[in-house]
């Protein structure tokens, strides 16, 4: 299983919460692939500069030493993008749908919306 993380459970698992599920744990360590996506780090430069989260130094090199792939945003993801239902209207959750959807990932998140979208999801906290 290939897995994207949501900005979410990227913030949850840097900050070694309690709230990650025994069952994601074991997920992220047995996953054929565990992702992370340029847009979450794009949403959390913006959280940080608009002073609603602490900084976070090296973020992505912290995934990246555990073997985390970064994804950027490539066409594929964007064509896919307007032909979806505006039932979640975060632009940055909308994009890592798109991003899933393009590239059968399963996204790692504890926002129950992203399931309404077709996509598989392995909830945080189950």
């Amino acid at each position: 299983m290939k897995l994207l993380l949501d900005t979410n459970a990227m913030l949850w698992i840097a900050a070694g919460d309690p709230s990650v599920s025994g069952r994601v744990r074991t997920s992220l360590e047995t996953a054929e692939q565990v992702i992370f996506s340029v847009a979450s780090l794009w949403e959390i430069a913006i959280k940080v500069s608009l002073k609603k989260l602490a900084p976070i130094p090296e973020l992505a090199s912290r995934f990246q030493a555990n073997g985390a792939l970064r994804l950027g945003i490539e066409d594929r993801h964007l064509e896919i993008l307007p032909g979806l239902p505006f039932l979640h209207r975060d632009p940055f959750d909308r994009l890592l749908i798109a991003q899933a959807k393009a590239d059968n990932l399963t996204v790692v998140t504890a926002d129950k919306m992203f399931s309404r979208y077709g996509i598989p999801v392995l909830d945080l906290r189950d």
